[in-house]
């Protein structure tokens, strides 16, 4: 057990000094805090520039609780509990494993190191985002799930930093759930991380801008804001309650397993789901719920 309490500490007094550097000193491309702001700010002028919804402020509505949702769930969610917690139940898992005379590596396919750099970028790339989109459907699909999933939901105005608007559970189930199948592939570096994650940020905060743009013929590959509007559709036909076009970096998964739904010009639907009135609408009470929540809201 104290095996355990040290590995939970020291993650702490780490990612506290991560953090440190990477505001302070880290100059490099892949610096996560200056990587979000500069990729914020270019989309936040895209939005300006080419705006969709013509009539919606700049600072739209729940601007600065989204731009807080963004820093405290990309930085000090980590501090406060995800890095000690994630990095714990890893070492708990291994043991585990090692009891009965196995180790993450006895499920590794294949190591990406063997591959060259690009074609391991892309299975990693590949693999991480199929992952993702089977996870988010389950945040849909199980009504446990469901319910932290809301927070992200319940945005009523579209805008760049929605995308990191999520309750702080969400992460814990993404991350253990994507531990073996990115295990299954090992080997991959810190650059492809690095490279993914700032795609995926992309990505993910134009899928949420209020941005007309759908890509083209790559809108059957890259999802998209024509796309992505109509996942947080309120209202959506009762063969589709739990939800359609679950893509996060990809639309592909959505045209290939029929999860698909763009109907029409989504530009002015209203968003969130059945029951979002009585949802809470400031960041304390959006991360205790539903653990103090008197009113379950219906699911879609």
């Amino acid at each position: 057990m104290e095996k355990y309490f040290d590995i939970f500490k020291h993650s702490y007094s780490g990612y506290w000094n991560y953090l440190k550097d990477e505001i302070l000193f880290n100059s490099s491309w892949n610096n996560y805090f200056w990587g979000l702001i500069l990729v914020s700010v270019l989309v936040w002028v895209l939005e300006i520039a080419f705006p969709w919804r013509k009539n919606q402020a700049i600072f739209r509505k729940d601007f600065w609780l989204d731009t807080f949702y963004m820093f405290f769930n990309f930085f000090l969610l980590n501090l406060i509990i995800f890095i000690a917690l994630s990095n714990t139940v890893e070492a708990l898992f291994n043991d585990g494993l090692s009891k009965i005379g196995l180790s993450i590596n006895s499920f590794q396919l294949f190591d990406v190191d063997d591959l060259p750099f690009g074609i391991s970028l892309l299975v990693f790339f590949l693999i991480s985002d199929f992952a993702q989109w089977n996870v988010h459907r389950l945040l849909h699909r199980v009504p446990f799930l469901w319910n932290f999933h809301k927070v992200h939901h319940s945005v009523k105005e579209m805008g760049f930093a929605a995308q990191l608007r999520y309750h702080w559970m969400e992460p814990v189930v993404y991350k253990s759930l994507l531990y073996i199948p990115l295990a299954i592939i090992g080997g991959f570096d810190v650059h492809q991380v690095a490279i993914v994650h700032f795609f995926a940020l992309t990505v993910g905060h134009l899928n949420h801008a209020n941005i007309g743009w759908d890509y083209g013929p790559l809108k059957y590959v890259f999802n998209n804001p024509k796309m992505h509007i109509w996942h947080h559709a309120k209202d959506l036909p009762k063969h589709l309650r739990y939800g359609v076009n679950f893509g996060l970096s990809l639309s592909l998964w959505d045209y290939l397993f029929k999860t698909d739904y763009i109907p029409h010009n989504g530009k002015d639907i209203e968003l969130g789901f059945e029951g979002d009135e009585y949802f809470p609408k400031d960041f304390i009470n959006q991360e205790l719920y539903p653990t103090f929540s008197r009113k379950r809201e219906s699911h879609h």
